[in-house]
């Protein structure tokens, strides 16, 4: 049960930021462990710290979630209950989760452990929040781009706690849907190492025209968000966790930022909108803690917008409030919090002393030494009074202290220590006894894990399976389509077996005569739902509803969680093949998405030929295609010239010349960044021959017909009928086959 109407969640990458945060009036606290944290560069606690820094925070009665929203390869699975065990029995409020893997291994061996749905799920709606929650999720961590009303209707309709984010650094991607960091310098974001490479200069071209000014470079550079005016809106549309970003940011930062949070919602909470009022100050406090030009309300009343770009260099060097930061250290930046309690001494002449303490909910009695008799001057209750309300260096302070003396009484000044002491020790120990949970048959429940020797055997025999079984030498081609014209040159190859055909980019007046075609060329065809599943989508496919079910697609191509929730709602029961963004990166993972519904999944890209081996089930691996780097609320064709709703390709041009085209999706409302160069594993036919994907995919994205009909004919004379003479040209990457992710 909630106990505050509203929670405001503050990040912690260091304890010191902790501190900060619970003493400028934090409900919770989220933060890393020493592994699987989206902030891997953060100064993130080893295991006695992060332990020592739990009890610190439930000492004062607030809650600390760890951060577990990585995804996590086969071979770290294996780490996790051990990593994870001495939290959960220490009382960890909840673990942020990423991968249907880990999601799936929390469930079965910490069940009483509470899971939050990272937002790098990419939750965009009542579907992907309803399916969280039959799955288990306590709370969901909504994807940054949702308004309101998106988020006000997941309040409505779902029983699920809402966590959205209200202040700090704005991704330009979706969350969990980029790949920018990753495929250009190895370092993932869906691993906590993002480079930030959106925050880096470049050129918009069309034509070979740059579009943008001189002075107008930083295109993917987003504006912090900022959002103290909607505070009522937030809270009323259902909002209950006010999540603030920053775990690599200061204590100082933390401090500020939570404690003008922590204003205005109590502001809201006691008065309601009549008596709401921001004042510029505290703006200006906000702006002065990190300003990297300007700030946004975000995407809570819009869909996007050129005035949340901060488009110009931010300014090397800007003066510092001095004073304002001063004022910070001194409040909040190790400031030691005491909790008030209540106590009540009884000391009589032959009895043992005796200490009740009372606070944070509990109360404990204590008893030190029998009390002696006094052989000159007694002692009286302001001695007493002032030796035990010396609470030094504990969470605690006294508010009250009575003192009840039978007698004319002495006692040593170390025997009242003792007694103090004792009290204060137990009733440390009683507040966070509240915390603790049962210690588990560590062997007896770890013994069941997928990851047993059972499991690894299949997983060899799968990896040595072409070499034993002829008929499996002889792949599978599927082709995905993004435009129309390329159609034909996927129907006319012998060797092409499964036609995908994207939504957005073929109209719903073409699906039945594409399918049609397809099945006439002996071929099936299946349509591609969209990356990202909101608003537009839903009334999209509501809308032509008819036309889906009357096309009579062979399946569908699965890009997001919203899907499975919309199609199992609406009892389209079309088989399901889960694309590689669903993240099927461990053995958990991939029967987490089979339980879900997938007929068939989709191999990773950001796994190595090593670690796709180590997977159990065969997927689709995806041997050509220029990778999606960012899917986008943003449009740089609306920040360069408006929005038209035409759709079109640009070009954005990085400081080494690359260009990577970047599409806008204008059916759902949202733009794809494409690498510069395909992904082609040409010429790595055998290595892709023993690991025994179901089928090989050519992606086609910008390729025209021509293209596309050399693609498709290359790649089958040398991976369908091992002719390998014949080579592409032009520049081509080989994506993570071979180099793979940290």
């Amino acid at each position: 049960m909630r106990e505050n109407k509203v929670e405001i969640l503050a990040p912690a990458g260091s304890v010191e930021s902790l501190k900060a945060a619970i003493a400028a009036g934090a409900d919770a606290i989220y933060i890393g462990g020493s592994k699987f944290g989206a902030r891997a560069y953060a100064d993130n606690p080893d295991e006695d710290q992060l332990l020592e820094a739990m009890d610190y925070v439930h000492l004062h009665g607030k809650k600390m979630y760890m951060t577990v929203n990585t995804l996590m390869k086969e071979q770290e699975m294996g780490q996790l209950y051990d990593y994870l065990y001495p939290y959960y029995i220490h009382g960890l409020d909840a673990v942020i989760v990423q991968d249907m893997g880990v999601f799936s291994f929390v469930r079965k061996h910490f069940p009483d452990l509470p899971i939050h749905a990272s937002t790098q799920m990419t939750i965009t709606g009542v579907y992907g929040a309803r399916l969280m929650k039959e799955l288990g999720a306590e709370r969901v961590v909504t994807a940054r781009e949702l308004s309101l009303r998106e988020i006000e209707r997941i309040h409505q309709e779902v029983d699920i706690e809402i966590e959205s984010f209200v202040h700090g650094a704005l991704c330009y991607c979706y969350s969990g849907q980029c790949l920018f960091s990753s495929l250009i310098g190895g370092r993932s974001g869906n691993r906590g190492r993002c480079a930030q490479t959106c925050r880096l200069p470049f050129d918009v071209k069309q034509g070979g025209k740059t579009l943008n000014k001189k002075d107008e470079r930083y295109v993917l550079s987003l504006k912090d968000l900022a959002t103290l005016d909607l505070i009522p809106d937030m809270i009323e549309a259902g909002i209950y966790s006010m999540k603030i970003e920053g775990r690599m940011k200061s204590p100082r930062y933390t401090a500020g930022v939570v404690s003008v949070y922590r204003k205005y919602v109590d502001l809201y909470l006691s008065t309601g909108r009549k008596g709401y009022h921001v004042e510029e100050a505290d703006r200006q406090i906000l702006r002065d803690l990190f300003d990297r030009g300007g700030q946004t309300d975000g995407y809570y009343k819009k869909h996007n917008g050129r005035d949340m770009v901060v488009w110009k260099e931010k300014p090397a060097f800007r003066e510092g409030n001095q004073e304002l930061f001063d004022r910070l250290d001194q409040e909040y930046v190790g400031k030691q919090m005491r909790e008030p309690i209540e106590g009540s001494v009884y000391l009589e002449e032959g009895k043992k002393s005796c200490l009740i303490l009372n606070g944070c909910g509990q109360m404990v009695t204590v008893y030190g030494d029998v009390v002696q008799t006094a052989l000159n001057q007694p002692m009286g209750q302001d001695k007493v009074k002032k030796q035990l309300e010396k609470t030094g260096n504990t969470p605690f302070v006294f508010d009250n202290l009575e003192i009840t003396i039978g007698g004319n009484i002495f006692m040593p000044v170390q025997a009242l220590n003792d007694l103090r002491r004792k009290g204060l020790e137990a009733l440390e120990e009683a507040v966070l006894a509240v915390y603790k949970r049962e210690k588990l048959n560590h062997k007896a429940d770890f013994a069941d894990n997928d990851n047993d020797d059972g499991d690894n055997k299949k997983r060899s025999d799968r990896e040595d399976r072409s070499k034993t079984d002829d008929s499996l030498n002889t792949f599978k081609l599927y082709v995905s389509l993004e435009r129309p014209d390329s159609l034909t040159a996927a129907l006319e190859s012998d060797g092409v077996k499964r036609i995908y055909i994207d939504a957005a980019g073929f109209s719903p007046e073409l699906w039945k005569n594409t399918v049609d075609s397809c099945h006439k060329a002996g071929k099936e065809c299946m349509l591609i739902m969209p990356h990202i599943f909101r608003t537009e989508a839903e009334t999209f496919f509501d809308r032509n509803m008819d036309k889906l079910t009357g096309a009579e697609f062979d399946g569908v191509l699965i890009r997001s969680m919203e899907e499975v929730g919309y199609l199992k709602s609406h009892a389209i029961t079309l088989p399901m093949v889960f694309d590689y963004g669903m993240y099927g990166m461990n053995q958990q993972a991939e029967a987490m998405m089979k339980g879900l519904g997938a007929d068939s999944l989709t191999w990773p890209v950001e796994l190595n030929a090593k670690e796709l081996g180590k997977l159990k089930i065969p997927g689709e691996l995806l041997v050509y295609g220029r990778l999606p780097m960012m899917v986008t609320a943003q449009c740089l064709h609306q920040g360069m010239s408006g929005c038209d709703k035409k759709p079109g390709v640009l070009m954005l041009k990085d400081r080494l010349n690359k260009e990577f085209p970047v599409k806008n999706h204008c059916t759902f409302c949202y733009n794809t960044i494409y690498n510069t160069d395909p992904l082609s594993l040409t010429g790595l036919e055998e290595q892709v021959k023993r690991l025994g994907p179901s089928a090989l995919r050519l992606q086609f994205t910008v390729e025209d017909r021509e293209q596309t009909r050399e693609i498709i004919e290359n790649f089958s004379q040398r991976f369908l009928y091992g002719r390998t003479d014949s080579l592409l040209e032009g520049e081509f990457t080989r994506g993570h086959f071979k180099r793979g992710i940290e």
